[in-house]
Order: structure tokens, then sequence, then C-alpha cells
């Protein structure tokens, strides 16, 4: 059964590579990357750091007019070397395509974005705590060339990105569904992780709206922890970014930005010696003000020099250090 399943597969991927014979493509491969280093001072601690935050290097290109393939290695992460992505796909038609490796679950917008398309030097809480998950498993995709509309959907080991050997009795599932009509982006989606013994599932809703100079955008993720394990944990995120050109020595670009995000009580899905979830990130909101000057030469290669403030609220007599308190950030990063 599974030997006529894939003669059928490879049957329909050879009758589909007709349809790209013409079109014009290049086999050299690309090659992009994005550093990112960083001053933080803590305004109520009087403490500093530097930090090379990214030094990402991604390489993508075809070895036939159905199959590309993408890689991405973070040979600095605070000091750490990281491989990110590894993946493979193919096409079946130009709307329908397979994606099998090590990449992120297609759920949630702000989670997606990398270092060279962060709006702020810091991500989101609902980016960088709630869901900030890289899996090894496959996905399918529905891009409709008549349709503003693209549909993901994939299953994953539940296991993290350094263990490709284990073997699992259960499964990690994400979908994500995104519609653009004219201006506006509206997208949502589900997740359903397993990393201990307690599955969490996850909803998503996103608008993104883009009109001339300005950028806008809110996101609600909410994460339910089955066996009443935890209480349920909600993440916000809203922020408006405007941009205007200038003409400063060779700066070309300067753009301004605010953000208002929050999270409730949050738990990892990991339990403690006791076998219990505990609260890893107390309920707080923050308040992100930051303005970025650019020299942009083109859609890949620019420079950004960012300053960002942050002021934070606890919801509780939470102990606020450096790490997790009011902050100063001054950011330089290149995208090449």
């Amino acid at each position: 059964m599974l030997y006529r399943l894939l003669i059928a597969i490879a049957i329909a991927l050879s009758a589909t590579s007709a349809i790209y014979a013409s079109d014009s493509i290049s086999y050299r491969p690309n090659v992009h990357g994005t550093l990112r280093g960083r001053f933080e001072a803590s305004t109520e601690h009087s403490d500093y750091r530097f930090q090379v935050r990214n030094a990402r290097v991604r390489l993508d290109g075809k070895i036939a007019p159905i199959a590309d393939y993408f890689m991405q290695v973070d040979f600095c992460d605070r000091g750490s070397i990281k491989i990110l992505d590894v993946w493979a796909r193919v096409w079946a038609t130009k709307a329908i395509g397979l994606q099998a490796g090590q990449f992120r679950m297609p759920f949630g917008v702000d989670p997606f974005r990398g270092p060279n398309a962060y709006i702020f030097a810091n991500r989101s809480f609902i980016g960088k705590q709630v869901c900030n998950v890289r899996a090894v498993g496959f996905k399918a995709m529905w891009h409709p060339d008549n349709m503003p509309l693209k549909l993901e959907a994939g299953a994953f080991n539940p296991a993290t990105i350094s263990d490709h050997i284990s073997w699992h009795n259960k499964l990690a599932y994400a979908a994500k569904l995104s519609y653009t009509l004219g201006n506006t982006t509206l997208a949502t989606g589900f997740q359903s992780l397993s990393p201990d013994s307690v599955r969490m599932n996850l909803a998503d809703l996103a608008l993104t709206w883009r009109h001339d100079r300005w950028l806008v955008e809110g996101e609600y993720m909410t994460k339910h922890y089955t066996g009443n394990s935890h209480k349920a944990s909600h993440a916000y995120n809203v922020y408006a970014d405007y941009h205007m050109p200038i003409s400063t020595g060779f700066f070309n670009r300067l753009s301004f930005q605010a953000r208002f995000d929050g999270i409730t009580d949050h738990s990892s899905g990991i339990r403690d010696s006791e076998c219990k979830l505990v609260t890893d990130h107390p309920a707080h909101n923050r308040v992100t003000l930051g303005s970025t000057i650019s020299y942009i030469r083109t859609k890949t290669m620019f420079l950004d020099l960012r300053v960002n403030y942050e002021k934070y609220f606890y919801h509780s007599g939470t102990a606020v250090s450096a790490e997790n308190g009011d902050k100063a950030v001054v950011e330089l990063v290149l995208n090449f």
C-alpha cells in the first residue's frame, strides 16, 4: 500500500513539473544574513550589558522547478550557536505544497517574524514566552492563485528541536489560515503541544492593517492546559509603526513605534520536581516606545539604528530584576 502511494505521488510530481517548464529559474543558492548588536541599560538597577543578539545566516535555493530548500543558522544568539531551520519543499501544483524538516510550526503572526523583520528590539510576550516554537515534522500548504488566502497545517514531534532521536506516542499539531482583503490581513490558527505530560491547546487571532506609511497590528492568543493543571493563559499585543522618508547623511528613512502588550500567568508546560506545572511568567503588561533611523538600499539590504524604552507593570509582588524590568535598548541591525 505504501509503495503504491509513493509511486502515485512520484507520478503526480513528474506530471506537475511540466507546469513549471517555462518558468525562468536560477539554481544558484541565495545567501542572506542578519547581524544585531545591542546595548541594554536597566533603568531600575543601574545595570547594563552588551550583546550580539543574532548573527544569522540564511541559505535558500532550488534543485528542481518544483523543489526548493531553506537553511538558517544563528552563529551567535547571545553567545550560543543554534541550528534553527532546515527544510525541503515540493509543490504538487503552484498552489499545493508539502514541506518537511525543522521549522516554525504554522501558528501566530508575531512569532513568525525573524530578526530582519522585527519592529521592536525585543519580541512581544506572544512571540517570546507564549509561542516560540520550532519543531521537526511536516506541513501541507494551500496558496490558491485566484484567492488572497493561505492555509497551512502540519504534524510534528512533541520534543524540542535538539532531540531528533526519541520515539513518541503523541504528536504536536498546528494550523494557520490567513486572508487578505485590500490593506487588511486577518489570520487565525490552532496549535496543540505536549512537551511534557500535559497537552496545551492554543488559539490565535490577529488583524494587520497597512496603508501608506502606517502599519498597525493587533494579536490575541490564549493557551489552555488540559486536566486543570494550570489556569488558562492569555496574551495580547497591539502596536503601531509610522515611517517617513528623510535625507540625513546616508540615512533615508525615519520611523516611530509604540506598543502595548500583556500576559496573564503563564506556564511553559514543563513540570517541576513535584511533577506540577508552575507559573514561569507572572502576569504583567508592558509599554514600549521607540524610534528607528534606517538606510535602505533594497528590500533585503538595509541598516537600522533602533532605540527603545520598555516600561513594565506587574500585577503582583513579583521580584523585578534587570532582565524583566524597565530598560532602554540601543540596537544596530544590519541585513544583507
